[in-house]
């Protein structure tokens, strides 16, 4: 029996090796994005490829999908309005037609009302026994509705979100042709297959799972808390006002290293003089505007947020990308008061700021800059369709509406529901501190229920 404390030192060791030998050929300092992604995405080491419980209660976090279900019910009813509308879209008749899905009508027909309500759907009820025996009986006969779209989800934790979406979208229809998942992490990609297997089974077939974005895309893309852990570059401001740009370099205490095998040296940030070009771009446009001007002012900036962006951009032929993560606009993502940034690493549901311990054993993050997501956005041919707090998004997309009817048919899940509204609701919890953007392209008269209770784009 492997000793799991034994073997994640030596998994911690391996990866503090690559990381150092790589500071020293860079010549004794590593810019922190590089030591960020290699932290978390380093082939076999890092924290999202190896193979330790990351999400839920026995791992470092837990994510909103895992916390509710109402999470997942409530963005079906965001999918559902996108891809109605891409269903009348002309690009709708050339996606259907070259289809390789076994759908062969994306109405309502007759038998499938029938089978609808055979399964309670339509009279309040949210039974999953129903809705996974009605998606069985809809695809045996071929006629399962399908909108002619796909959605794609970046990074798909667990697969409880999948399975939401695809067990409510099976409900009241229209389901997406096929279900795209974007994961870097072999064993979370086969926990979502176990998840997806065991809650929607007749769905499966119309999950795939990609290494790379594909080259076009109609549909609905979601990123629920993937920017947060994007690799970063930190900056401080100096003295003098000058821009530093905060490397990762090594100190060496030579009464741990006495037989000289790495032991006694440990990571330590290093202030750089010599701030990439590109940072120093992003820092000077911050103080025009009056921010982080201070001395010691400390923070981060994503310089990959722009090309993944352009990425989603030049892939999007028509649909919506909906991002979901904590961060806020750009005038209060660096406030004076946040004069240390917001880089945070997460262990067994502990946070702290320490990113140099418990490398490859811990989560590293940092609030996302929506204002710099939206002109990211605009300059890669989108258009913004809203932007507001969690919380005002979930009531939007009805989660009070829907648990009323789950209390309808279980009273009893009324408490567990109402439980997890809370966490998702929540000012103090997630209902502020996250927040929902959508860009989309192609569909200029699109809204969302969802931006409708208070849509915060004027902040960007």
């Amino acid at each position: 029996m492997v000793d799991t404390e034994d073997h994640a030192t030596q998994h911690r060791l391996a990866l503090e090796a690559l990381i150092r030998a790589e500071i020293k050929a860079a010549g004794g300092q590593l810019r922190f994005d590089r030591f960020m992604e290699l932290a978390l995405y380093a082939p076999g080491l890092g924290y999202y490829v190896a193979g330790t419980t990351k999400l839920g209660a026995a791992g470092d976090f837990v994510t909103a999908p895992e916390i509710s279900p109402l999470f997942g019910r409530c963005l079906a009813v965001a999918c559902r309005e996108v891809l109605t509308a891409l269903e009348a879209h002309p690009m709708h008749s050339r996606n259907t037609s070259t289809s390789t899905s076994t759908s062969t009508s994306t109405s309502t027909s007759t038998s499938t009302k029938n089978r609808k309500a055979k399964a309670g759907i339509g009279n309040g009820s949210l039974n999953r026994a129903a809705i996974s025996s009605q998606s069985a009986e809809l695809q045996a006969s071929g006629t399962a509705p399908s909108s002619g779209a796909d959605l794609l989800e970046l990074g798909a934790g667990t697969g409880a979100l999948a399975a939401e979406l695809l067990a409510s979208l099976a409900e009241q229809g229209p389901l997406p042709e096929r279900y795209l998942i974007l994961e870097p992490s072999p064993d979370l990609a086969e926990r979502q297959r176990q998840t997806l297997s065991a809650r929607v089974p007749a769905l499966l077939e119309r999950c795939h799972w990609l290494d790379r974005l594909p080259a076009q895309f109609d549909g609905i893309v979601i990123a629920n808390e993937v920017l947060d852990a994007m690799p970063v570059n930190r900056f401080q401001i100096g003295n003098e006002g000058q821009i530093q740009e905060v490397c990762v370099g090594i100190d060496r205490d030579r009464d741990r290293d006495s037989n000289g095998d790495g032991d006694g040296e440990r990571f330590i940030d290093r202030l750089s003089e010599s701030a990439s070009p590109a940072l120093i771009q992003a820092v000077l446009a911050l103080q025009s505007a009056g921010l982080a001007t201070q001395p010691g002012y400390r923070s981060e900036i994503n310089l990959r947020l722009a090309p993944w962006t352009q990425a989603l951009g030049t892939m999007l032929g028509t649909g919506l990308i909906l991002v979901i993560d904590y961060g806020y606009p750009r005038a209060e993502r660096y406030l004076p008061e946040r004069d240390q940034g917001t880089l945070m690493c997460h262990s067994r549901h502990q946070a702290h700021a320490d990113p140099y311990r418990d490398i490859g054993l811990q989560d590293l993050t940092a609030h996302v800059d929506f204002t710099a997501l939206a002109e990211a956005g605009r300059h890669a041919g989108l258009d913004l369709v809203g932007y507001t707090t969690q919380a005002n998004f979930l009531i939007g997309c009805g989660i009070d509406a829907l648990i009323a009817e789950a209390a309808a048919t279980d009273p009893m899940a009324m408490l567990e529901l109402t439980a997890g509204a809370k966490q998702l609701l929540l000012p103090s919890l997630m209902g502020e501190r996250f927040q929902v953007l959508g860009l989309s392209k192609g569909l200029d008269e699109l809204t969302l229920s969802g931006f409708s209770v208070r849509d915060l784009s004027a902040r960007l």
